[in-house]
């Protein structure tokens, strides 16, 4: 599993104070706006958000300290005087590389390794779900045991996935949601996806477009729910009006 204590620089009995400490130093100093948008940069910048987001929930922190307890205890067996040990591990994606497939590299800190750190190729094709899992083969003192590897949806700044459905928010004028109508939005695979809009649809109210969310485990895609918003609307008055 990514190891969020880690990530932040802390050890596991970190008080709150120190993950909002630890957390606002590091994403001052790896934003992208100040190291060019580099790549690394962005990376690092999910990883930050990603580690204060469970660390700074009690309830988060305590089911990913129960999760990182029980990846350590990582299956072990011996076969032929062989050691085979598989390791778990948790790959946050983008929400397109789910639609387009991408190529992960891995790396594995494993203490009881002689040979130090490990790392491996996983590809990822397209079409892949939320959730899915795959093994990927280890080599040296632990030759015959895997790298178990789940893929999870990261945070994007329209959608947010759940399952393999994806949530946003449209905002229209309240003579749009009077009148009904359709709307253009940003789709995930980089195209437009139209939202058509019913007469008389309420604020919060969710529209659903069939097939375009993310891949689902046995095929096809989930949908995506559009909650509708009003925009605020503005009146200009003449000056003696």
């Amino acid at each position: 599993m990514t190891d969020h204590y880690q990530t932040l620089g802390l050890h596991r009995r970190c008080t709150e104070a120190q993950i909002r400490t630890a957390y606002r130093m590091l994403a001052k100093q790896h934003h992208p706006d100040v190291n060019g948008g580099s790549e690394e940069s962005v990376l690092r910048t999910r990883m930050l958000n990603a580690a204060h987001e469970v660390l700074s929930d009690p309830e988060a922190r305590a089911a990913y300290d129960r999760e990182l307890a029980a990846a350590e205890r990582a299956s072990v067996r011996v076969r032929a005087g062989r050691i085979e040990k598989n390791v778990a591990q948790d790959i946050t994606l983008r929400l397109e590389d789910f639609l387009k497939g991408t190529r992960l590299e891995i790396r594995v800190n494993d203490p009881a390794n002689p040979d130090g750190p490990e790392t491996y190729t996983c590809e990822v094709p397209a079409g892949t779900a939320p959730g899915a899992r795959f093994r990927v083969p280890r080599e040296g003192a632990f030759r015959g045991g895997h790298v178990l590897v789940r893929v999870k949806a990261g945070a994007d700044f329209q959608f947010k996935a759940r399952g393999s459905d994806l949530r946003c928010d449209l905002r229209i004028s309240a003579d749009r949601a009077a009148k009904g109508g359709s709307e253009l939005l940003r789709g995930l695979g980089g195209g437009s996806v139209r939202v058509e809009i019913p007469k008389g649809v309420g604020r919060g109210e969710i529209v659903r477009v069939t097939g375009e969310g993310l891949p689902r485990p046995r095929g096809g895609r989930g949908d995506l729910l559009v909650r509708i918003q009003y925009r605020p609307e503005v009146t200009v008055r003449r000056a003696g009006k």
